[in-house]
């Protein structure tokens, strides 16, 4: 096993080999941009992480992981067409580089990549990789809608909620992991084990992302502070103080929501005080806990050893304790 910086270079080094700039370079070189942009890189590593710990070598699992990192940017550069971002990672989004219709032809290459990538393995493990494949990216497509039809819904429920961040964003670390498990010729059994753990993980991820976009701090979190604040979005803590609320402070989070102000930094403190006040800031860290603890209990099915899954839990406390 190595550790978590050790995976990244070995994934890095992969990652750069493997995109360069071709002709026509209108069409690789937003992609040869976007793929090395930098971001945490976690999905390929617990793809290369968890091909090591049933037993296979990362260096199998080096084709997964960079397919599930070619599919993620691919749905990054789609999703920043979508919002109209002008930033990804501090830097100019392709669409923005380039231009739209770019944005749109690379990111339909990059999904044909991350199948093809997927032919550098034998038949039987090519068909179990691309069947899991299809069905993730499925998912996060309708993750993505639903996120999208949430922009103009005054009813979103927490389960729904849920059900988005699960899709959007869980089932592709589920995926991940399951992709390294497959490459190692894990059982189905601790394949199956290892998506639920990746997928709750994933869960408890977002969440706290939806936590810390509220109440990180702006030193070390790397982006904007209340962003969702700003953008009106119907985030977990945002539906938990609504549930929590008095009559009066939900329909002052109600219209802080839906009105236009120029006076960005009393709404953002007006509505995380609210948050605090509510419950909802204390709900949100008590689901992470939940999600995150759920992840945990699958590893006692996992048939690796109780040091593998200590290994596991502290990658997952790490996870859960960050501040970025």
């Amino acid at each position: 096993m190595l550790t978590i910086e050790k995976y990244q270079q070995e994934f890095v080094a992969f990652l750069e080999a493997y995109s360069t700039v071709k002709e026509p370079k209108n069409l690789y070189e937003p992609i040869h941009y976007i793929l090395n942009l930098g971001g945490k890189r976690l999905r390929p590593v617990l793809t290369l992480m968890t091909a090591d710990i049933f037993s296979g070598s990362y260096n199998l699992a080096l084709n997964a992981a960079l397919s599930v990192e070619v599919f993620h940017n691919f749905s990054l550069v789609h999703d920043d067409i979508m919002d109209d971002a002008p930033l990804r990672r501090g830097h100019q989004t392709v669409h923005e580089k380039w231009n739209i219709n770019t944005g749109i032809l690379s990111g339909d290459a990059m999904l044909i990549m991350a199948y093809q990538l997927f032919e550098n393995y034998e038949q039987t493990t090519f068909q179990a990789l691309a069947k899991l494949f299809s069905k993730t990216a499925l998912e996060v497509c309708e993750g993505q809608q639903y996120d999208v039809d949430f922009e103009t819904r005054n009813n979103v429920t927490i389960a729904e909620y849920l059900k988005m961040i699960e899709y959007k964003t869980a089932v592709l670390v589920g995926a991940a992991m399951q992709m390294g498990a497959i490459v190692a010729n894990a059982s189905q059994q601790d394949q199956q084990a290892i998506y639920a753990f990746g997928r709750d993980l994933g869960i408890a991820f977002q969440l706290q992302d939806d936590y810390l976009d509220a109440f990180g701090d702006p030193k070390t979190f790397g982006k904007q502070v209340g962003g969702d604040i700003i953008e009106n979005k119907k985030s977990y803590l945002y539906l938990k103080a609504l549930e929590f609320s008095s009559e009066d402070d939900a329909l002052k989070l109600t219209k802080l929501f839906s009105d236009k102000t120029n006076n960005i930094e009393a709404k953002v403190e007006t509505v995380k005080q609210i948050f605090i006040t509510s419950g909802s800031a204390e709900a949100t860290k008590e689901a992470i806990k939940k999600y995150t603890d759920s992840a945990f209990a699958v590893l006692e099915n996992l048939n690796i050893s109780e040091a593998k899954k200590d290994l596991l839990k502290a990658f997952g406390n790490s996870l859960m304790n960050r501040t970025v």
